[in-house]
């Protein structure tokens, strides 16, 4: 099959667009769809200057996501003297897992002359996640820690860099996989939450002094075609799975939004519009209803919460009490 845009081999069949590209062509609509999303998030304020430069930290883990994101931004802000663009990599305690993520990493921030920073759980928290594997004192699954560890620190040393955004790399799957738990679980708190945290007008969240705001500029592009653009563009993406992976409930979704896609192409697209649209609507109920709880300090870290003591403390006491 050739290209819908030229006479090239095709090496990419969107069946919910019906578009057949070429590598070049797949290559150049993959970084319209990122940059056309930086643009409609208005990912760059107007007030950015060479003289008021933002800061942007990216999370980089070294999987196909985010290192597609990291050369995606790279390339398009190298020359913006506007946007200084900043790599977070944390290394989690995985035994030859993540040193190898971490390798990669190093590769790709060297080659696009990106300033990389990493931190650890073992430095910030003295555990290691093989560790905490094995003891499990909380009786969770292992992404159950990790989800929270990671949040803390990615908003800890964004913090610490004075960054005014900070961008990961969750991809169109991942984000409908997200809206279909949240659905199913009924968690509307979790739906307002989400939509305030990162989907929610960007201007109205950088206003908010206790978080640094969060942006998805993948989130338009299938997860096969992030991992296509990695390959086609020979980066130094580490595509292995997690040891202690164990979302169980989140692969049936992932399994079943696979077969959904298949018979029904633009099915994803299609929940994530109804998602946000909805989403925005139980926010401002919430807000207007004021069933947000309270923000306050964590009483042993100073973090920002919603209870006393927050999770990743308490999570830590467990831990550490083994």
């Amino acid at each position: 099959m050739n290209c819908n845009r030229c006479d090239g081999e095709a090496v990419m069949h969107a069946a919910y667009s019906g578009a057949h590209l070429c590598e070049d062509h797949f290559l150049e609509s993959v970084d319209k769809r990122v940059r056309r999303r930086i643009r409609r998030d208005d990912l760059v304020p107007r007030d950015a200057t060479p003289e008021n430069p933002q800061t942007w930290v990216i999370g980089l883990s070294g999987g196909k996501d985010s290192v597609v994101l990291t050369q995606i931004l790279s390339e398009t802000f190298a020359e913006d003297p506007r946007i200084e663009l900043v790599c977070l990599t944390i290394h989690e305690g995985i035994e030859g897992y993540r040193d190898e993520s971490l390798a990669a990493c190093l590769e790709l921030t060297e080659d696009l002359d990106i300033r990389h920073e990493v931190v650890s759980y073992e430095d910030e928290f003295d555990v290691r996640m093989d560790h905490v594997v094995e003891d499990d004192p909380e009786n969770m699954a292992a992404c159950a820690y990790c989800g929270v560890f990671r949040r803390d620190l990615l908003e800890k040393y964004a913090d610490c860099f004075g960054a005014d955004l900070m961008l990961t790399g969750h991809n169109l799957d991942d984000e409908a996989q997200t809206a279909l738990m949240n659905f199913l679980e009924g968690d509307v708190s979790q739906i307002a939450k989400h939509f305030d945290a990162s989907l929610g007008p960007l201007d109205e969240r950088r206003d908010q002094d206790n978080f640094v705001p969060r942006a998805k500029p993948l989130r338009d592009i299938p997860e096969k075609e992030v991992a296509l653009y990695a390959h086609l563009r020979d980066l130094p993406a580490h595509i292995t799975e997690c040891p202690h992976s164990s979302e169980a409930y989140r692969g049936e979704i992932q399994q079943l939004l696979y077969g959904l896609e298949e018979n029904h192409p633009g099915t994803r697209h299609s929940i994530i519009s109804g998602y946000e649209e909805l989403a925005g609507i139980i926010a401002d109920r919430y807000d207007e209803d004021g069933d947000d709880a309270d923000l306050q300090a964590c009483t042993e870290c100073g973090s920002t919460t919603t209870r006393a003591v927050c999770r990743k403390c308490s999570l830590l006491e467990s831990i550490h009490a083994v």
